[in-house]
């Protein structure tokens, strides 16, 4: 029985049988999978191609993110796009997206941007079943997992980004054929004491990438 407006559960609950794209967004749009949806200005779901050989995937949606509805446009997405251009990657030719598509954040002093919350596990978990559904619909060859959490949404919560960023890994098998690359959030170098090095690190990982294109 489908759930009602303010119900929650999962997106499993709201996923629909179609895998186009269009039809996926709109549903997403009114998901109450999980309780983000309540402080959220609206689903951010992913941008790009229907046949993009490569998806990124981060955390979520940030400020800028929640206040125009699209993925990567607020400052770390101005990084990822040139972190992008210096790889050689197009950023048209990419499928982005997040692995929780609500903006979680703690409310601001007047005047001051929200501030970024990181998601819980269960919230992480709530809402893969769009992130499943997204991939089913594109089929890339290459998942580029942008941080942590949006590697532990793919990999599991053992998963630790030190240990393996910038290797080939296989991902279970629910994802498909794709494989899967971690590497940084673009926000952690903006964070990053020295941003150069920082920034340098983060472009290698993203040719590195495009060389398994």
């Amino acid at each position: 029985m489908p759930r009602t407006a303010d119900s929650t559960g999962t997106a499993a609950d709201f996923v629909p049988d179609s895998r186009g794209l269009r039809a996926l967004r709109s549903a997403a749009a009114g998901c109450r999978g999980c309780g983000l949806y309540r402080d959220a200005t609206q689903t951010v779901f992913g941008e790009g191609p229907r046949q993009a050989r490569a998806m990124l995937v981060g955390e979520q949606p940030g400020d800028r993110e929640d206040v125009e509805g699209a993925p990567f446009v607020g400052p770390a997405g101005r990084l990822l796009d040139r972190a992008l251009d210096d790889s050689g990657i197009e950023r048209d030719q990419v499928y982005l997206t997040n692995a929780v598509k609500h903006f979680k954040f703690v409310p601001a002093e007047r005047g001051k941007r929200r501030i970024h919350q990181k998601p819980s596990r269960t919230e992480v978990v709530a809402c893969r079943p769009w992130l499943l559904a997204e991939i089913d619909a594109v089929r890339p060859e290459l998942l580029v997992l942008l941080g942590a959490t949006a590697a532990q949404a793919v990999l599991g919560a053992s998963f630790r980004l030190t240990r393996h960023r910038g290797e080939v890994l296989e991902l279970p098998a629910e994802f498909g054929s794709a494989r899967g690359m971690a590497t940084v959030h673009p926000s952690a170098v903006l964070r990053a004491p020295d941003r150069d090095e920082a920034y340098a690190a983060f472009v290698d990982d993203l040719t590195a990438a495009a060389r398994r294109l």
